[in-house]
């Protein structure tokens, strides 16, 4: 059904364009700056460091929405129709996405699915991470590959790439600006390990979904979220007493709670066990004031490990 919606948009809104485009000569090629869509926060940080000025990047998520809910409308596809790229996580994170791609009636869009150079971890691994099967059913993979540095390395290179093939003018241009971004965020990660590597807590206990499972494995924590699948379901009874006996054996103080949902869950578990509430940002998206004050994914990053090394009581 939500594919025959897109597909149906599609088609309304490629006769629109076609109409409204009689009789209107596009600006030459020369003067005109490539489009480029982006489904996240990181996606569209990330290209905005590389692009500079030489591109216009949209950010199709609107500020302060979650992205987990988030359903494209007529207007989003429209943005996405006349753009000249797509840059988005992938199959597992962005499921709309693929009903837009296989509607899409432009022949100059290209896309870039960030995730095809990394290998995603399951959610419920029996015998240890695997490459992602594409008749497992959306959800059986962990989609938040930027929360590890490592991986945000690859998706700046994959998505320097599809700027070069789009604009291969500016191609000198978008190479010398991926090479800074990620050497912070190289930065970033040696930070990270060093605050790190001297906590008297090495249990990281979130109270929402299982979104910092790359972060954790990254660097050597014990990840505990009170939910597996969707931002919006409900813990079992049997993983809140799971999760209340793990801080009470470990001495837990602290636990965390994630950015544009609901802390309800991790709100109970603190107060039933004597915790402290922490905010910890999977960068999902960003809140309305904080695109408008330019907040960036490494400044993002950057409050995350002020709050872990509080959490897990760092030296």
């Amino acid at each position: 059904m939500r594919s025959l919606r897109y597909a149906l948009a599609i088609v309304l809104i490629s006769s629109a364009m076609v109409f409204l485009s009689c009789g209107t000569k596009n600006p030459p090629e020369g003067n005109k700056k490539i489009t480029v869509v982006t489904t996240l926060f990181p996606l569209y940080d990330f290209t905005r460091s590389i692009a500079g000025n030489k591109a216009d990047i949209i950010l199709i998520l609107p500020p302060g929405v979650e992205a987990h809910a988030f359903e494209p409308k007529p207007a989003d596809i429209m943005k996405i129709d006349k753009a000249d790229l797509l840059i988005y996580t992938g199959k597992y994170m962005e499921p709309w996405a693929q009903d837009i791609l296989k509607s899409t009636t432009s022949n100059k869009l290209a896309v870039v699915d960030t995730s095809l150079s990394i290998k995603l971890a399951r959610l419920n691994p029996a015998h240890g991470d695997s490459e992602p099967d594409d008749r497992r059913h959306h959800g059986s993979y962990d989609p938040h590959i930027w929360l590890d540095f490592t991986n945000a390395v690859k998706m700046v290179d994959t998505i320097t790439e599809g700027l070069c093939k789009a604009d291969p003018g500016n191609s000198d241009f978008y190479r010398k600006n991926a090479d800074i971004y990620k050497e912070k965020l190289s930065a970033l990660d040696k930070e990270y390990k060093k605050a790190l590597s001297g906590c008297r807590k090495t249990t990281l206990i979130h109270g929402g979904h299982f979104a910092f499972g790359y972060l954790a494995r990254r660097y050597g924590l014990e990840y505990i979220s009170a939910c597996k699948g969707s931002p919006n379901s409900e813990p079992t009874a049997r993983k809140m007493i799971e999760l209340k006996k793990k801080i009470k054996e470990n001495d837990i103080h602290f636990v965390f709670f994630e950015e544009l949902l609901n802390p309800k869950v991790s709100e109970i578990i603190a107060k039933e066990t004597g915790a402290t509430l922490l905010k910890l940002n999977g960068a999902h998206n960003v809140m309305k004031d904080e695109f408008q004050k330019g907040v960036t994914f490494l400044t993002l990053m950057e409050d995350n490990l002020v709050n872990l090394k509080t959490g897990l009581e760092c030296k």
